[in-house]
């Protein structure tokens, strides 16, 4: 494929991705009184916002990846993610509106078209299988992983023609009878269920081979797989809360405030998904690559400021209810205990962040935080120096202990009188 050709496919197909992102979201919506309840998510109208629009960044990155590193199957594959997800949407609506809001007929096809989102966003998810085996310069780690490979492309094909000849209702369509289903094979129905159970198998077997590849890495190739880690761990920290939130209020047993947090829970989870394609493009891409310390830290340190306020203000709001109640004997008084709530939350913010910033520096940063410390220790005392040669002695030690280069030497320029001849 020629250097020309390569970038304008590459934009084609991401603007083919925002086509059925703008369809998917609008069938969506035509689609609202006859859509069933969401079993994840708050459902609704905001389900274009957690469920489609979190895999539009796959084809934008995808498109920058061609366009910068037209060699590299990355690029490729992230197209093909955010194509197969869109359509997925798109086709899956498509179906719903053309048997149930329409008179038959009127809307070509809508059986076989919606059948197309059974298959399609299952194999959108396993591409990005692929992604993190070949992550981040797009060849395997090394020719022992082919087997993964080949089990990977083995899966999405196979998951693809069982699921289109697989007899039985549709998903989004209840029912309506898969068109292209062996109604004369029901075991096939059953082969899917046994397909799927090979999906975590690819994901954690390309897990694993990230793994490898950041111990045998060089420093470049660890700091791109950082950007990758960050992301996924994002994920993996709403997954856990999802299921710790489950566990500890149970959707049968929780009231409606609680029901709506974990939807909104699940919803947050969803939208971290689009993380992974901006961290992906980041690192292979290379730009401001060695920033994702500096990422990770204010994320840590952010996170753990959120989750300490949000506790500080609901358990600020409850005791202030409780003292309020126990004196003025009246049982709703919120306005006045969120208020003060807020007002210790402001009171709070500085401090409580300069304190976790300062654990945090302590514990996972323990060499900058000493840096940090050793100049902040050298500025004061430089205020107070008035020895050039004791100065010389404290400057060469200090960039020894932050910057520890393998060698230090200071020169110093001798002075020259105003008539330009050098002093004796």
């Amino acid at each position: 494929m020629s250097t020309r050709t390569t970038p304008w496919l590459a934009w084609s197909l991401a603007a083919l991705s925002v086509t059925l992102f703008l369809a998917a979201v609008a069938l969506h919506i035509l689609t609202l009184p006859v859509r069933p309840s969401s079993s994840w998510g708050t459902g609704g109208i905001s389900t274009p916002l957690w469920a489609i629009l979190p895999f539009l960044p796959f084809p934008i990155v995808g498109a920058l990846i061609v366009f910068r590193r037209p060699t590299n199957p990355i690029g490729w594959i992230s197209l093909a993610v955010g194509i197969a997800w869109m359509m997925g949407m798109a086709t899956g609506s498509y179906g719903l509106y053309g048997v149930r809001m329409t008179v038959p007929g009127l809307v070509p096809y809508p059986a076989a078209v919606g059948s197309l989102a059974e298959f399609l966003p299952p194999t959108a998810l396993l591409l990005g299988a692929f992604l993190i085996l070949l992550f981040p310069d797009g060849r395997l780690p090394s020719s022992r992983w082919r087997p993964v490979a080949w089990l990977c492309g083995a899966v999405i094909a196979t998951n693809i023609v069982v699921t289109i000849l697989a007899p039985g209702p549709l998903s989004e369509l209840r029912n309506v009878r898969n068109p292209f289903g062996l109604e004369g094979s029901p075991w096939l129905a059953n082969a899917t269920e046994l397909i799927g159970l090979l999906f975590p198998i690819c994901l954690l077997a390309s897990a694993s081979s990230l793994i490898v590849r950041y111990l045998r890495s060089g420093e470049e190739v660890r700091e791109q797989i950082k950007w990758l880690a960050f992301a996924a761990s994002i994920v993996a920290l709403g997954v856990s809360g999802a299921v710790i939130y489950g566990t500890l209020f149970p959707s049968d047993a929780g009231s409606s405030a609680s029901g709506m947090l974990g939807n909104l829970l699940e919803d947050a989870i969803t939208l971290s998904f689009g993380g992974v394609p901006v961290a992906i493009g980041f690192a292979v891409l290379k730009y401001r690559l060695y920033d994702i310390d500096v990422v990770i830290n204010r994320a840590l340190v952010y996170g753990a400021l959120t989750a300490s306020l949000v506790l500080v203000y609901f358990g600020g709001v409850t005791a202030t209810q409780a003292l309020l109640q126990t004196f003025t004997g009246q049982d709703d008084l919120p306005q006045l205990a969120v208020v003060a709530s807020t007002l210790v939350i402001a009171a709070l913010f500085d401090p409580v962040r300069r304190r976790i910033q300062s654990f945090i520096d302590r514990r996972l940063y323990r060499r900058k935080y000493d840096a940090r410390k050793t100049l902040e220790a050298f500025s004061a005392k430089l205020r107070d120096e008035a020895d050039l040669d004791s100065l010389n002695a404290d400057l060469v030690t200090v960039v020894g202990q932050t910057l520890q280069p393998a060698h230090v030497s200071l020169w110093l320029r001798p002075d020259t009188p105003p008539n330009g001849e050098l002093a004796d």
